[in-house]
């Protein structure tokens, strides 16, 4: 509603339709950039960390290992273990398989005193999107720590945020018109109006991409604006797959400006020769022979060229963003291309349609019932395409209203509904045009006769007594004066020419007013076209609200990864807190001496992974007790695993403890205790613990 008032107001004021335009995409963007604005959103998610957060283990481990829902892309200062003193202790860059897995790890320092450790990351999700956070583990025991570290928040400047945002936007915009005006062009209709749309979606996508480039190390880096036109960044982004997709799609733009050379070069120039039947209304001589073929020939390879240069235009979008990651990949990266090739033929044959009627230009109704049935099939593979994205992407009916992704999408689609229905009033419209016939100036030059008029400055015949003897006196009185007059009168003929030169161009730009005024009061006159006119409007300023959700969704991380993170966040919350130490009571009696007793024995935390054992002796009056041997092993009887012996070592009288004892899975084991007294007085119990 906004975008369609920002259009009326700029119409009313008489800015001219591409002024319009540039007020509704500014007022949209603007729109897009306030409900978006804030943290980046995450798209790769931090699913596990070994160790894990806010763990404490009993020994310093060797690396740290985090674990994503997807493949990122890392850099070497991408992963910072810090100590509590905010001192660096990781040792080499991060380890990973360029991208293709969710796991990367980085080595430690050896002998790493004890206390709380920071690790803050960030990386590069295989969907092109910056991700960053922190989580801490500690070695022995909790300590003080004089790090911090936002976890929510990437470390993306605002400005460069902001413009990378903008670019983004352009980009998609560019892509729409520059394809849209294209197939336009060539199905229905080609005019100088339609030139402009394509030719203008060509510079904007060019620059855009141009922009996007030098923006793009700053934007995952976290660094501000001044490091914009940073060789090494730009190094490092030329190097990523997104990089590459932007460079590539500069030379895609290259082939796209020899296309568009041909189609509104010569292409355009055969369809004058046969009457300037780009919309479908030519014919004549010089349709036949040798120009037909000609055109035909011309208009074959435009049409495998364009759609090799607009799909593969596409496909610089689908092979470094969502479709690139996430679940099935291989289906995903071709239905989005097709996706977005049925967006810019829809809306962007929508611009052209818009551009022609409002210049007054004579289009016929074949040509508006063409385009008519091509946005039909172009909305019917954007329903296909859409529905199989909407379910890739957002995965349950929960996500859809539960995530920022699934309520994003939900107005992609009332957008798209009321585009539709504005779209199905254009087609009443279009049904209730007439073609006018067209007129055609006379091009025979006029022959000189009694009407003609002399030219300017020619001697005007002379007639009745003008032309008698006293004429004939005059002229000789005045011949004698020729030669002293002859000077005087050039410089009069030049400042008479001179006049006369502006007094043309003055008057050429008058007629040009009238006729412009004449052409707009005619068009304005049609009810049929100004109807659709109207229409077709109403529906380019929704256009470009849907454009600016679509750069939005594409920013925002997919309701299926986004439910996955809340479940791994979920159970790293809970396990902690169902993980409890397990405390077993053993009574023993090996039948000897002093052979009786209860062995207490503690597994903490009693889950998968390192555990720390304690096995502390007593007699029947509760005293500390020591004995010559003491050993202790765990069994998983159902998957066969074991026994495992722990190495205890005595710390006290009565105190044994086993550290880094690892369980390597979750289930029922058997704990089997051996205590000795004596050299033959021993026993073995057995008793079950709960692993999780």
């Amino acid at each position: 509603m906004r975008t369609r008032t920002a259009v009326r107001r700029a119409v009313r004021r008489g800015v001219p339709l591409p002024g319009a335009l540039l007020v509704a995409f500014l007022a949209a963007l603007l729109g897009t950039l306030t409900l978006g604005a804030g943290t980046a959103s995450a798209h790769a998610a931090l699913t596990a960390t070994d160790p894990a957060d806010g763990s404490v283990v009993p020994a310093a481990p060797a690396r740290v290992t985090l674990t994503f829902s997807e493949g990122v892309l890392l850099s070497p200062d991408s992963v910072r273990v810090l100590d509590p003193r905010g001192e660096r202790v990781d040792a080499g860059r991060p380890q990973h398989d360029g991208g293709r897995s969710g796991t990367a790890t980085v080595a430690l320092r050896a002998g790493i005193a004890d206390g709380t450790y920071t690790v803050a990351w960030q990386a590069v999700s295989a969907d092109s999107h910056p991700v960053a956070g922190a989580f801490t583990f500690s070695v022995g025991a909790p300590s003080k720590t004089t790090v911090t570290v936002d976890s929510a928040a990437t470390r993306t400047d605002p400005a460069v945020a902001a413009f990378y945002a903008i670019g983004r936007y352009a980009a998609y915009a560019g892509f729409v018109l520059l394809v849209g005006g294209c197939v336009f062009a060539g199905v229905c209709r080609s005019s100088r109006a339609v030139q402009r749309v394509a030719v203008g979606g060509w510079i904007a996508l060019f620059v855009s991409t141009v922009a996007l480039l030098l923006l793009r190390g700053a934007f995952t880096s976290g660094k501000g604006m001044g490091s914009v036109l940073d060789l090494s960044l730009l190094g490092g982004v030329l190097s990523t797959k997104p990089g590459a997709a932007l460079l590539s799609r500069l030379l895609l733009l290259s082939a796209a400006a020899v296309f568009l050379a041909v189609l509104f070069g010569t292409y355009a120039q055969e369809d004058d020769g046969r009457g300037r039947s780009g919309d479908g209304a030519g014919s004549g001589a010089a349709a036949g022979g040798p120009t037909l073929g000609r055109r035909r020939d011309i208009a074959w390879g435009l049409g495998v060229g364009g759609t090799l240069v607009a799909g593969g235009l596409a496909a610089t979008w689908a092979l470094a963003e969502h479709a690139s990651a996430g679940l099935q990949p291989w289906l995903a990266m071709p239905v989005d291309v097709a996706h977005l090739l049925g967006v810019a033929v829809w809306l962007g044959g929508l611009a052209a349609l818009l551009a022609t009627l409002w210049s007054g230009e004579r289009i016929r109704r074949t040509a508006v019932e063409r385009f008519s049935r091509m946005a039909f099939v172009a909305v019917c593979v954007l329903v296909a395409t859409g529905l199989y994205q909407s379910w890739r992407q957002v995965g349950s009916w929960d996500a859809l209203t539960g995530t920022e992704y699934g309520r994003w999408l939900l107005v992609k689609a009332g957008l798209v509904v009321a585009m539709v229905g504005v779209a199905f009033l254009s087609r009443r419209w279009t049904g209730r045009l007439v073609d006018a016939p067209e007129s055609r100036r006379p091009t025979a030059r006029k022959k000189p006769g009694a009407g003609a008029k002399p030219a300017r400055g020619a001697a005007k015949p002379l007639s009745g007594a003008g032309a008698g003897p006293a004429a004939g006196a005059d002229a000789a009185g005045t011949a004698s004066g020729a030669k002293g007059a002859q000077g005087s009168t050039a410089d009069a003929t030049h400042t008479v020419d001179a006049v006369d030169s502006v007094r043309a161009a003055q008057l050429a730009r008058q007629r040009a007013a009238r006729e412009k005024a004449a052409g707009r009061r005619v068009r304005d006159a049609d009810t049929g076209r100004t109807g659709l006119r109207r229409s077709v409007l109403a529906e380019a300023g929704v256009a470009v609200v849907v454009l600016a959700v679509t750069t939005a969704l594409t920013g925002t991380q997919p309701g299926r990864a986004e439910t996955e993170q809340r479940r791994a966040a979920a159970g790293r919350t809970a396990a902690p807190s169902a993980a409890r130490p397990a405390d077993v009571r053993i009574a023993y009696d090996t039948g000897g001496t002093g052979g009786r007793g209860t062995a207490r024995v503690t597994v903490d935390p009693a889950r998968t992974g390192a555990n720390t054992l304690t096995v502390t002796l007593t007699d029947p009056s509760g005293r500390p007790v020591d004995v010559p041997e003491l050993t202790l092993s765990m069994t998983e009887k159902e998957k066969q695993i074991g026994p495992l012996r722990a190495a205890l070592e005595r710390q006290s009288a009565g105190l044994w403890k086993a550290k880094d004892f690892r369980l390597p899975m979750a289930g029922d084991w058997q704990l089997s205790l051996t205590v000795r007294t004596s050299d033959i007085d021993q026993v073995t119990e057995i008793e079950n613990v709960k692993i999780i």
